[in-house]
């Protein structure tokens, strides 16, 4: 199946590991002029062969330079996929002792980036009629007392993201969301993750967290979602294959979300 996507120029936010890494070299190996913009470029985003800029992109400033960028050096951008996003430093806890810098941390990372990205690459994705896919999370509807900030934030990611598709449907611009479950990524399988957290909790090696989440987290099919399938929905959501798909969202979380309601 040609995807037409030969010769597009795409930015990935979070690109240089996980589920932005695997989306970036997913449209690389279609044809597509790939830049990921991240905070460091890792020795496997080096590795891949993708162009990587250095950048923070939960300031106000790191978007634009982003954007900048993949303008000078491609001319326009056809795909952009906001994918930078993360619990980050945000404690558990009751609500009172959450302070703001934790509710700003959160909206910073998994809310404002998105925002202030699809806001710089606005005016060439709409001269190309181009195609914004956000890589959400299941917890835009599923609120979650322990990490409240971060659930917040991705509720509103996914109301703007519908938005902005409502606002620029007439104009060719596609906008998606593709919310995930538990994504066999390092956030489950590195040192110091949430993965590592639950097997000190639970008195299990690291390595068998993974084997363990679809009991722990509820998943029906009985298994996590690998970094691939996002990654191939993202292409599709890409393509000028689905031209009147736009201001949907894609839950791909086993079921695990849907079992629960």
């Amino acid at each position: 199946m040609d995807l037409n996507l030969t010769g597009k120029t795409a930015v990935v936010t979070g690109g240089s590991r996980g589920i932005g890494l695997a989306i970036a070299q997913a449209l690389a190996d279609e044809g597509a002029r790939v830049i990921c913009g991240a905070r460091t470029a890792t020795a496997e985003a080096k590795d891949s062969g993708l162009r990587t800029f250095e950048v923070d992109l939960s300031t106000t400033e790191g978007p634009q330079r982003l954007t900048d960028y993949a303008l000078e050096q491609f001319g326009g951008i056809d795909v952009l996929v906001n994918n930078v996003g993360g619990v980050g430093s945000i404690p558990g806890g009751p609500f009172p002792e959450v302070d703001d810098v934790f509710w700003y941390d959160a909206l910073k990372v998994s809310f404002l980036s998105t925002m202030r990205m699809t806001r710089a690459a606005l005016p060439s994705l709409l001269e190309r009629r181009g195609s914004i896919i956000h890589i959400n999370s299941v917890a835009a509807r599923t609120p979650d007392p322990a990490h409240m900030p971060y659930s917040a934030a991705k509720s509103a990611a996914l109301n703007f993201t519908a938005a902005v598709a409502k606002q620029f449907a007439d104009r060719g611009l596609r906008v998606n969301t593709i919310a995930p479950g538990v994504v066999n990524t390092g956030v489950w399988t590195s040192p110091g993750g949430a993965g590592d957290r639950i097997a000190r909790d639970l008195g299990i090696p690291l390595a068998a967290v993974i084997d363990e989440m679809p009991k722990l987290a509820g998943i029906p099919t009985g298994r996590v979602t690998e970094q691939t399938e996002i990654a191939a929905l993202a292409l599709l959501l890409a393509s000028d294959l689905v031209p009147n798909v736009t201001g949907a969202e894609f839950v791909v979380d086993g079921a695990m979300t849907s079992a629960r309601a």
